[in-house]
């Protein structure tokens, strides 16, 4: 995990993963529904996309199928894109949080940094048991799916 911002420290998850492909099939796999599907999610999950207008103000929403059988109705709107570098997306509904997905390109490799800022620092701890893991796990999905386009 990545340093905090002091302000922040208390209430968010701040996790980096260097990826074997270039920034621009890491940014692909962020910003194109049809590849977001397939590794959105922690292990087990699957996701149906029903939005994903990829620009400021759009809207993303989705519905991660938990392996319970469980639906996870998910709520986003872009606030900022910087192509191929940056990506904010607010979550609007509960848990309230904002996502901070950065890319940097170093000799054909990606470095992202995955940053979630909740609403408060309860939420945080509420849902930290699940957030966490889950996080990386959909990291470790983006990772496995990206680098299997590069061949």
């Amino acid at each position: 995990m990545a340093t905090s911002d002091a302000s922040t420290a208390d209430r968010e998850i701040v996790i980096e993963r260097t990826v074997n492909a270039p920034r621009e099939l890491v940014w692909q796999a962020w910003t194109e529904a049809d590849q977001i599907r397939q590794w959105w999610g922690p292990n087990g999950f699957t996701t149906t996309i029903h939005a994903m207008d990829v620009r400021v103000g759009g809207v993303w929403r989705f519905i991660m199928h938990g392996p319970d059988g469980t639906n996870w109705d998910n709520h986003n709107q872009f606030v900022e894109i910087r192509k191929p570098e940056l990506i904010v997306i607010d979550h609007l509904e509960e848990p309230l949080f904002r996502v901070t997905a950065s890319f940097t390109e170093k000799d054909g490799k990606t470095h992202m940094t995955f940053r979630q800022v909740f609403d408060t620092a309860e939420t945080l701890e509420r849902v930290k048991p699940y957030a966490v893991p889950g996080s990386e796990q959909t990291l470790g999905k983006l990772a496995r799916h990206v680098e299997s386009r590069r061949r």
